[in-house]
């Protein structure tokens, strides 16, 4: 049974994938979110840890991609502000496809452990789905904050030119 092979072998994945993801940014950065352990000083590594442990188990447990969702979601939060495109932003899910077919791949050879295979890649799929909901929601809440910034931005520099005036209803009183 693949889910038994994933969640012995959990740990390995694990690291494996923080390593991935981390690698996904700058050295330095990736340097610091790699060794500073404090979850205080280093949020986002912290982050990433939960989310691939929550997702590791939800696999190992073949729980539904929802129980793994709130995860994701914290971890597509983050990346919807950095510096990223949307297919890097999440393509650490694909990631995760990627370390399962080369961790397993021997074990994959067994017909029933390659329909399993085929399973566990329909629920990762059903999670890129969710985290891409996730993170158009972001994105637009984010371009939401600019422009509501810019508006009032305008407005202070209106009415310090004193070229804001108000328009009276004629039927008010």
């Amino acid at each position: 049974m693949l889910t038994k092979l994933i969640a012995d072998k959990r740990e390995d994945i694990h690291k494996q994938w923080f390593d991935m993801i981390v690698a996904s940014y700058p050295e330095n950065t990736a340097d610091f979110l790699k060794n500073q352990k404090n979850q205080f000083a280093n949020p986002v590594g912290h982050t990433i840890r939960e989310m691939t442990a929550g997702v590791l188990d939800a696999l190992a447990n073949k729980r539904a991609p929802k129980d793994a969702y709130d995860f994701i979601d914290r971890f597509v939060r983050v990346r919807a502000v950095q510096d990223f495109t949307p297919s890097k932003a999440l393509d650490f899910l694909f990631m995760l496809k990627k370390i399962i077919r080369d961790e397993f791949k021997d074990e994959l050879k067994n017909k029933d452990l390659y329909e399993e295979f085929h399973a566990i890649n329909s629920t990762i799929d059903d999670m890129v789905l969710g985290a891409f909901e996730s993170y158009v929601k972001y994105r637009e809440r984010i371009y939401e904050l600019k422009v509501n910034e810019f508006k009032n931005m305008a407005y202070r520099l209106l009415e310090k030119a004193n070229l804001t005036f108000e328009f009276k209803d004629e039927n008010s009183v």
